[in-house]
């Protein structure tokens, strides 16, 4: 196969579309789609050089494929990493990145903020194995380095968080990370790296559900892994190569082409986001709606700093607690329910009673998710037709 390698100039929407494209003889024009378990090989010489590192080529797609490469390298090249890794879903390339790095003994610190299954690793996995773990409010930077220990060997966070769209300032905890010599990964699955690229604030890790932007479209499961080589070749590599969480290749080609329109798409979700969060904060039964580049969000300066839009995601509260969320859910009759976010397609849940409906009640009061707080993933539809489905869904709450 034919290696794109003139890809070094290239600016980022020009990368969403030609980023680690490889061509088989036939010269396609679509990325091709690999669709196979194994690899052949000329002879027995061949297949013990393989194994062995001494010549490149692949040998096992839980290793290694070359539709998923080309997924991994347009990741990598987007986000400004040196390495990508793709896994089956989100949460694990969460848990590999813990998991693959850290041992009995060590320690975590990690923002309270973060999603409902993240937490879990957090709090429940990780101490099956000796790791330690505090949780720190992300906003506040003293809480992060107060909560430094000799044996902390990892910081996580994601920016903006689940569901409340609270930020972390990604250079200052990178800051702290290195001077206690720990890796700081950031969950950047709600901006993107068409809005976010937390690497160029000094963040070690990059993780992404690609399930959620990067396919755009709901369609399939996918997760990716961006990071330095040492962490890969120390770390990663190995975990992935004997554990097996590797995506799908259909799924890593379904993703490599919809990173092909994202930066457009996430122009449109943010502009779609921002009318919502508009309307909802001057509606009189609504209690408050949370949008990180609407001037009345309390971190709105950071999120200027670090990101190229607010995301598609608007997090609001309604008076009457979760009895008058679901009337309003239920009266929807364009946005759809479901706890999925980042497609095509607006989106609405009730994070209580979905997503945090594990989390503790009073660390949910903490974080400040109430019965009456709603999440939208607004989508692609015209932004006027959003507005008026949610308006009349309000007159019934």
């Amino acid at each position: 196969m034919a290696t794109n390698k003139k890809c070094g100039k290239w600016r980022k929407r020009t990368l969403a579309v030609r980023g680690g494209e490889m061509r088989t003889p036939f010269q396609e024009t679509s990325e091709a789609l690999f669709m196979t378990s194994g690899y052949a090989y000329e002879n027995a010489e061949e297949a013990e050089a393989r194994f062995k590192g001494e010549i490149g080529g692949y040998q096992y797609s839980r290793f290694g494929n070359p539709t998923v490469s080309m997924f991994e390298e347009r990741m990598a090249l987007l986000e400004g990493a040196p390495v990508g890794r793709a896994t089956a879903t989100g949460m694990a390339a969460v848990t590999a990145v813990f998991l693959s790095a850290l041992r009995t003994g060590d320690h975590v610190v990690a923002a309270r903020a973060m999603f409902g299954s993240c937490l879990h690793v957090v709090e429940q996995i990780l101490p099956r194995f000796g790791i330690g773990f505090t949780l720190v409010d992300g906003a506040d930077t003293s809480a992060w380095e107060a909560a430094m220990k000799p044996n902390t060997r990892m910081l996580f966070l994601e920016t903006p968080s689940n569901p409340t769209l609270s930020l972390v300032d990604i250079a200052a905890v990178a800051q702290i990370a290195n001077k206690h010599g720990a890796r700081l990964a950031v969950d950047n699955a709600f901006a993107s790296p068409a809005l976010q690229r937390p690497m160029e604030f000094g963040a070690h890790i990059v993780i992404h559900s690609s399930t959620k932007y990067i396919d755009g479209q709901g369609r399939a499961l996918g997760g990716v892994i961006l990071c330095h080589q040492d962490f890969l070749d120390d770390h990663l590599q190995v975990f992935i190569r004997n554990t097996g969480p590797s995506i799908s290749p259909f799924n890593a080609w379904l993703h490599l082409k919809s990173l092909e329109t994202l930066e457009l798409r996430m122009k449109q979700h943010c502009e779609n986001a921002q009318r919502v969060a508009d309307f909802l904060s001057g509606h009189k039964k609504v209690t408050r709606a949370l949008y990180p580049f609407s001037p009345d969000h309390p971190q709105h300066n950071l999120a200027k700093a670090q990101m190229d839009g607010g995301g598609g995601l608007v997090a609001f509260e309604v008076a009457g607690g979760k009895a008058a969320a679901f009337k309003l859910a239920n009266a929807l009759k364009i946005i759809d329910i479901s706890n999925n976010l980042g497609d095509a397609k607006s989106l609405l849940t009730h994070p209580e009673t979905t997503t945090h409906s594990k989390v503790a009640p009073e660390e949910r009061a903490a974080l400040g998710i109430t019965p009456g707080m709603m999440r939208i993933s607004v989508g692609l539809e015209d932004a006027d037709d959003l507005c008026e489905d949610l308006d009349q869904a309000l007159k019934v709450a």
